[in-house]
């Protein structure tokens, strides 16, 4: 019967009736398809055939099939069905089917197939087998497969085959006890005993496995790191012996002996120095010896090298030996090799807060991998070179980041302006290079830099009385020669309407030539603006604001108020919804007399904010204000100015006295400690500086304000310079007799309301209808005349919920509001809001109210003036 069996099976064979008899010929078959379709044809076919064959319980065949069956799976396709085939060849007692049955479950199977609990026993019982191969198989095969419920299983014979006699079982059980910590970890003092074994093993390969899985352990659990740390010396023994061993033909590479192993160990002595004194002092030596020793022409050496590099960074390793350690890095960036240069980059950038001073000494090689040719260079260049920028050099690193900024890709331009401008905030040795410096940025790079840059850079020069003559020549220059770059052309614009009397009293310095501007000039520049191709709406916006700014600094007979009256008419029918207004809005200005002057005078210095960096650079020297061959400083030179703040014309008051005065004490003001600017000339701005310093006058401990809102740099909605018009409606002289914009309250919580302090004069009646009364309790402050502080109490009949207040001021007042304490105001329930108006002294106070809340079930929005108090609150007592 037996041969009958044997004789159909060979005739299956030779006549195909089983699908390609061998896996050689399967493969041959596959390369011979000239189509897709073909080859898809034939694996369903080969497919069918082999399931059709596994019915027939012969061990042969199934080797075959299993055989073309993972060369299918490889090429892709579905290979499922012959999960169990495999099960079945691994319990058979040939080696040959043991081998290619664990192969196929290694392929075919995962740790979250459910076919894999019948694996553990026949993985158990040949870990247990007399042969080290066929053990050798089952550990490889658990290394690659096991679950979290086979760990728990062999868990036992795992820790039983570590302390095996043979070295080849033992660097394989290290592996599957490598499996189990990752999967359990909670099973890993079954090793720790076994593992601190395998670290004093002769063999490298069992030593090798034994590193990595005390490293695994000591990542994984730091229980566990007092237990290792004690094996240090024993490691270093290792270490000295890998290093200065002669040749060893079996383990070396590049003339270096088993960097594999010395880079393993290298990593656990990293692991485990690190926080641990004593361990980084016993490894100091070797380190160095590494470090002083190691060939660093081949690529092994350097991998070596690195790691060391890592190591002595990491542990709590000498100064000395760190600062070796950052040389080699540096030495790393003359390499030929881009990659070696990138790992250098890329460490130096994590390290450079370490020992800033030591990675400083490779400034030089790291500008010089800005013109590297590598893309990924080049990027990890330029990010080294922001966190090494300090006062110390920040002339020389912006110098070469405005040269590079030149040539550079525009994926790099935004960072890179907003890294210089935040570098030149921050480290400027005064405020004209700082200014020098921004205005290199827009001219080279002016459609790349980010809206808060711009804003920063205008509220400089705000706050810089001294070097706003010279920077706005600077920029009416540079807007003549080039006015693609949209930052540029909208910092140039803004501050030229504001001060544009400045420009027009001092004229421009172009290529040591003084030469006076004219109205005409100006209004010529800004018309080629608008005619040039980069001109958008919001460039249009600020032209249209500052030429109106224009016509009040110029004479009122001035053929050119004309001319600009006629550029305002142009746009008043634009497509452009928020031209059309401002340009209907500032027509109707003009001839208003008093009432123009009054809103179109120079706005107050918009309010310091700290920036990204948490800085301000207002309180740097100021540095030479006039542009000629003595005082000019040259922004690509290298030498520092230490010329102090220049006075021109009346003196500006000392800031920190300033402050103190304001606040009491110059002890709370943080970065932000010198918010003030000196005055204007006489006559040029109605609005003083001291007005805006009277709102943060000292006030009660219940009384935290917070800053006015205050004209803002530009914006994609020209926040800063149109917000100023937004409010005006059909009648010029009413809107012009209020302020530019209503105090709302801001998004902070009010402070818990306390007992105000008992007022001067009683309250005043200001709204009664609608379910809610409103009374305004005056404070006036006896240390500053014509400051008052007003309490608003909010009571209701019915309930009122989301009770909006706002209110404003004539031009000639300035207002500031706290948060109401609650917008819902309940019937015997008060609600409260602080304000605070200075006004000039003997000035009527006059208060516009709009409320918007619900009560009864329906929405109430109404506003109502109110001038009820008495004249004498603002006179001097």
């Amino acid at each position: 019967m037996a041969a009958t069996l044997r004789a159909s099976t060979v005739a299956n064979l030779l006549t195909g009736a089983g699908g390609y008899h061998n896996l050689k010929a399967l493969i041959k078959a596959i390369r011979a398809c000239k189509t897709l379709a073909d080859e898809r044809s034939l694996i369903q076919k080969e497919s069918a055939a082999i399931r059709t064959s596994f019915k027939e319980e012969d061990s042969f065949l199934r080797h075959n099939n299993i055989a073309k069956l993972l060369y299918i799976h490889m090429l892709g396709y579905p290979a499922h069905f012959g999960q169990i085939e495999c099960l079945k060849l691994v319990a058979s007692p040939r080696f040959a089917d043991k081998r290619l049955g664990y192969l196929g479950i290694m392929l075919l199977l995962d740790e979250n197939q459910e076919v894999l609990t019948l694996v553990t026993n026949s993985l158990k019982n040949d870990m247990n087998h007399s042969n080290m191969y066929i053990v050798g198989l089952a550990l490889c095969t658990f290394a690659n497969i096991s679950s979290e419920e086979m760990s728990r299983d062999l868990c036992n014979e795992i820790e039983k085959l570590l302390g095996s006699s043979n070295t080849y079982i033992r660097k394989k059980a290290a592996l599957c006890a490598l499996r189990i910590v990752r999967r359990v970890p909670d099973l890993i003092d079954h090793f720790i005993e076994n593992s601190k074994i395998l670290l004093s093993d002769r063999n490298h390969g069992v030593l090798l496995t034994g590193v990595t899985l005390v490293t695994e352990m000591c990542e994984n659990d730091s229980n566990v790191l007092p237990e290792f740390r004690k094996a240090v010396p024993l490691l270093i023994r290792h270490l000295k012996s890998l290093v200065t061993t002669g040749y060893s033909p079996e383990h070396d590479v590049s003339g270096i002996t088993d960097p594999f192993l010395q880079t393993k160990i290298l990593r656990l002595i990293r692991i485990l120095g690190k926080g641990d004194a004593q361990s980084s002092e016993a490894v100091n030596d070797i380190l160095a010896q590494i470090a002083t020793n190691t060939d660093s022409a081949k690529n092994v050496g350097n991998s070596i090298l690195y790691e060391t590099v890592l190591t002595v960074l990491e542990i709590e390793a000498d100064a000395s030996l760190r600062v070796m350690a950052i040389n080699i890095l540096g030495k790393f960036l003359t390499n030929r090799d881009n990659n070696i240069r990138y790992v250098a980059l890329n460490t130096l950038n994590k390290v450079v807060t370490m020992d800033t001073n030591a990675v400083l000494r490779h400034q030089n090689t790291i500008l010089d991998c800005l013109r590297d040719g590598d893309i990924s260079i080049r990027r990890r260049a330029l990010e080294l070179s922001y966190a090494l920028v300090r006062e110390s050099n920040v002339r020389v690193l912006i110098r070469e980041l405005l040269a590079f900024l030149e040539v550079a890709d525009n994926e790099f331009k935004l960072g890179m302006t907003t890294q210089i401008s935040l570098a030149a905030e921050r480290f400027a040795p005064n405020r004209r290079w700082h200014i020098d410096t921004v205005l290199r940025v827009l001219k080279l790079a002016g459609n790349f830099v980010r809206e808060e840059i711009l804003s920063s850079f205008i509220r400089l020069v705000c706050h810089t009385p001294e070097l706003q003559s010279y920077t706005v020549s600077r920029l009416f220059v540079a807007l003549q020669s080039d006015v693609s770059q949209e930052s540029l052309t909208l910092a140039a614009v803004w501050l030229i309407g504001e001060f544009s009397d400045i420009l027009l009293a001092e004229g421009v310095t172009e290529e040591e030539q003084h030469k006076n501007i004219t109205p005409a000039d100006i209004i010529d520049l800004f018309d080629s603006v608008l005619q040039s191709p980069y001109a958008n709406a919001l460039i249009r916006q600020f032209i249209l604001t500052s030429i109106t700014k224009l016509s009040t600094r110029i004479s009122p007979n001035d053929p050119q108020q004309q001319r600009i009256h006629g550029m305002l008419s142009q746009y008043t029918t634009s497509q452009e919804l928020e031209i059309q207004q401002r340009a209907v809005e500032f027509s109707s200005l003009f001839g208003q007399g008093e009432i123009t002057e009054g809103v179109l005078e120079r706005m107050p210095p918009p309010e310091i904010k700290a920036t990204v960096l948490g800085v301000v650079s207002e309180a740097k020297p100021v540095g030479p204000t006039r542009q000629d061959k003595d005082s000019l400083i040259d922004l690509m030179g290298d030498e520092a100015s230490t010329a102090a703040p220049a006075t021109n014309g009346a003196s500006a008051a000392n800031p920190q006295d300033l402050l103190k005065d304001i606040f009491g004490s110059d002890n709370n003001m943080g970065g932000s400690s010198s918010q003030a600017a000196a005055l204007s000339p006489a006559g040029q701005q109605k609005a003083t500086f001291n007005d805006i310093l009277g709102l943060f006058d000292q006030t009660p401990a219940t009384f935290s304000p917070t800053p006015a809102p205050a004209p803002s740099a530009p914006t994609a909605s020209m926040s800063g310079l149109s917000d100023m018009a937004s409010l005006f409606g059909p009648s010029p002289s009413a809107a012009a007799s209020m302020s530019s914009s209503l105090g709302t309250a801001p998004a902070p919580p009010a402070p818990s309301p306390a007992k105000p302090a008992a007022p001067k004069l009683p309250a005043y009646s200001a709204y009664d209808k609608n379910n809610l009364k409103v009374t305004l309790t005056p404070q006036p402050s006896v240390a500053r005349p014509g400051m008052v502080t007003i309490l608003a109490t909010f009571t209701a009949t019915d309930a009122v919920t989301g009770l909006n207040f706002q209110a404003a001021v004539p031009k000639t007042q300035q207002l500031q509001m706290l948060a109401i304490s609650d917008p819902n105001v309940l019937p015997g329930t008060p609600a409260t809001q602080q304000m605070r108006v200075i006004a000039p002294a003997g000035a009527q106070i006059r208060l516009r109210l709009r409320f918007n809340f619900t009560t009864a079930g329906r929405n109430v929005q109404d506003q109502v003036d109110f001038a009820g108090f008495p004249t004498d609150l603002t006179v001097a007592k």
